[in-house]
This record gives structure tokens, C-alpha cells and sequence, in this order.
């Protein structure tokens, strides 16, 4: 076996800012740069092979797909291992170690790819193993030739030091140096919380008839590398990514996504919903006369007895839409014709005053104001729709 770590300075972005900048988890992390690397290190090997490649993910296995089904009393690993074809796409590998940007549009390719697999991959093994029918056919498949799996996050208080590498007993399997391995090649990674932060270990084992410790060694050089690059991807770019797979309420694709994030750039996008069929008639017949009033329009007045405070009122207004997400939404025709509400982070109510306390008529004045403001169409795609 061959034994790695990665510095906690390297580590501690690829655990915190890159899931967080795509939304995503560390094992969406980590996989895309193991498959950057697989298939860097293949093309190396096999000139022309593609990007694709299939891995063997191994899981915890905790997933309470059933009703009822409380595994809060059992402590430990179920285990789940499932085939998994990754596809990052063609990244130039300098781009790769660069950081550049098709490794960040590699990580939303496999963290949306990992989306696509239902329950973490815990049904593979019922189907494989537990249903004759589906299990004749599974079984005629080959097996990954290449396993991964992270085991998560350790304490390890009582190392300390530089022996924390040699005294990091938690990685690997074990077995005796005879027995058959299930795969060709593995790799086991967990972080460890050292002294110096938290870092991350890998262990790789490899079939020594099949792989040399040296071609062992260069992919996982080449993991790391990986690593490095979209941890540089991520230190470089303020972007907040979503993909698809964080909206489950619609469907709509990367490239339609990525048009409402331009569209309301440098504000987030919190949440993208459907709109209701009641919604939908409001804002067809709000753009069917664009040189009109807008029906739908309401404004209200009120009056108030006492001190005027305005910055309480404008404190008032700020937190309604902070509350209130559905305030901040705007609204969006898709290219099928579907209306999409747009919740945006961040909206802020326009709030204007004006002081009447000199016009002799200012009832009648204040009554102009408020039908001018009626008048006032809102743009559905800006938000809020309020002021």
C-alpha cells in the first residue's frame, strides 16, 4: 500500500469553501478530481481513451429508504458499494493543475451526475443481490476495476508532531497479503483533524500483478494535483455556483440556470420555484399591454398617528422581505413557455420620501402621488415586486 497526505492548508478549503461555493459535498469534491485524474492518468496509459470512467463508490450505507426505518439505535457502518460512470468532461490537464475554469465546470458535471443516483446508491445492492431478476442481469456485468472511498472526518488529539502520518491507523481495510482483492485498485481517504488543522490521508493499494507501485504513485500524484486545482479554482473565483440539482421543484438545465444567475449577478439566487397557475395568469396579463397600467398593481395608503419614525419604517420594510421569501421573488419565461420564480438573496424595498409639510393642499397632492405610483409598472424580472 502506499500511504499520502495532503497539508492542512490545501485540505481545509477543499472540506469548506468548495462545497460551499457549488453547493455541494466533499465527495463531490473529491470524486471529480479523482476522475480528472483516472482519466488523465488512463490517457497516459492508453492513448485516445475517453473521459468517462467507472469507479466502485463505497457508503456508509445509512440510508433510511423506508418508512419507518429508524437507525438512530445502530451505530457503525451498513456499507453500500455502487458502480458509478463519472464523466468530468475534456479538461486540459495544465488547466487542470491551473485551477482554470473547466475544473469548476467539471465539478458541477459530477456533482450533478452523483445527484442522478438515487438513495446514495444503496438500492444497487438490493437489486443486485436481493431481486433474482434484476440481479441475472447486473451480474452479467463486469465489476469497476477501481474502488473509492472517504470515511469522513477524525479527531486525532493524542499524535502529535510529525508522527501523525505513521500513527493514523483509521485508514484501511486490512486482510492478509494473500486474499484476493475486489478491485484492481482502491483508494481509501479520510481527514484527520492533526495539531497543524485538518489533512487529508489517502491510502491506495493496488494489485501488484496488474499495477506498479510507480504507476500507483502517478495517479496519485495526480489526485492531488486535482485537488490543488480546484482548491486554486475555488481561492480565485467569487462566484456562488448552483446547478440544477440544487432546485428540485423545477426542471430546468445548466445552461438555463446559469442564464437567471447572470441575469441577477452580483445578487444570489436562493431558491428557484414554479410558478402557480394563478401566478402565471397574473403575469401574462401584466405583459400582454405594456403601454397601460398594470392591473395588478395595488397600491396602498395609510395614516399614521404619532412621531414618524422613518428609519424604524425603513427597518420595517427591509425585514418583511428578509422574512418573507416569496417577496423577493421575480419572474422568468423559460424557452418552453413555463413561468419560473427567481427568489433572490439580498432584495432590498425601495423606499422613497416626501415631505408635505409645506404644500397648503397636501391631501390632494399626496392623492396625485399615490396614483402616480399606481401607474408605475414593476419589471417582473427585477425584484422585489414591491416599494
Amino acid at each position: 500500500s502506499l500511504r499520502l497526505a495532503l497539508p492542512p492548508e490545501l485540505t481545509e478549503p477543499l472540506l469548506t469553501q468548495a462545497p460551499a461555493a457549488f453547493h455541494a459535498q466533499v465527495n463531490d469534491v473529491l470524486l471529480t478530481a479523482f476522475s480528472l485524474a483516472l482519466g488523465h492518468w488512463r490517457a497516459r496509459r492508453t492513448p485516445g481513451s475517453g473521459t468517462p470512467v467507472l469507479v466502485a463508490v463505497e457508503g456508509h450505507g445509512r440510508e433510511e429508504i423506508v418508512d419507518g426505518v429508524d437507525l438512530s439505535r445502530t451505530v457503525g457502518w451498513f456499507t453500500s458499494v455502487y458502480p458509478v460512470r463519472l464523466d468530468p468532461g475534456t479538461v486540459p490537464w495544465p488547466e487542470v493543475a491551473a485551477g482554470g475554469a473547466g475544473v469548476g465546470a467539471a465539478l458541477k458535471r459530477v456533482k450533478e451526475q452523483l445527484r442522478a443516483i438515487p438513495d446514495h446508491g444503496i438500492g444497487y445492492g438490493l437489486l443486485r443481490y436481493l431481486n433474482p431478476e434484476t440481479g441475472a442481469v447486473l451480474g452479467g456485468h463486469p465489476e469497476p476495476s477501481v474502488e473509492f472511498n472517504y470515511l469522513g472526518r477524525f479527531p486525532m488529539d493524542d499524535v502529535t508532531g510529525e508522527d501523525w502520518l505513521a500513527g493514523a491507523d483509521l485508514v484501511g481495510e486490512g486482510g492478509e497479503p494473500g486474499m484476493s482483492l475486489p478491485h484492481a485498485l482502491g483508494l481509501d481517504a479520510l481527514t484527520l483533524d492533526t495539531p497543524r488543522g485538518p489533512a487529508l490521508l489517502a491510502e491506495w493499494t493496488w494489485a501488484g500483478e496488474l499495477l506498479t507501485e510507480q504507476e500507483t504513485a502517478e495517479l496519485a500524484e495526480a489526485w492531488f494535483t486535482a485537488l490543488r486545482g480546484i482548491a486554486a479554482h475555488v481561492r480565485r473565483s467569487t462566484v456562488n455556483t448552483h446547478t440544477p440539482s440544487d432546485f428540485p421543484l423545477v426542471e430546468i438545465d445548466q445552461a438555463g440556470l446559469d442564464a437567471l444567475v447572470a441575469a441577477h449577478r452580483p445578487a444570489e439566487i436562493g431558491d428557484v420555484w414554479p410558478a402557480s397557475a394563478t401566478q402565471r395568469g397574473m403575469a401574462f396579463h401584466s405583459e400582454y399591454d405594456l403601454g397601460a397600467a398594470d392591473v395588478y398593481t395595488a397600491a396602498c395608503s395609510f395614516d399614521l398617528t404619532g412621531e414618524l419614525e422613518v428609519p424604524r419604517l425603513r427597518a420595517a420594510a427591509t425585514a418583511l422581505l428578509e422574512r418573507h421569501p416569496n417577496l423577493r421573488a421575480a419572474f422568468h419565461r423559460g424557452e418552453d413557455g413555463s413561468t419560473l420564480q427567481v427568489v433572490v438573496d439580498g432584495a432590498r424595498a425601495p423606499f422613497t420620501e416626501i415631505d408635505l409639510s409645506g404644500v397648503d393642499d397636501f391631501e390632494e397632492h399626496a392623492a396625485r402621488i399615490v396614483e402616480e405610483e399606481r401607474g408605475r409598472r414593476f419589471d417582473l424580472s427585477r425584484p422585489p415586486l414591491v416599494r
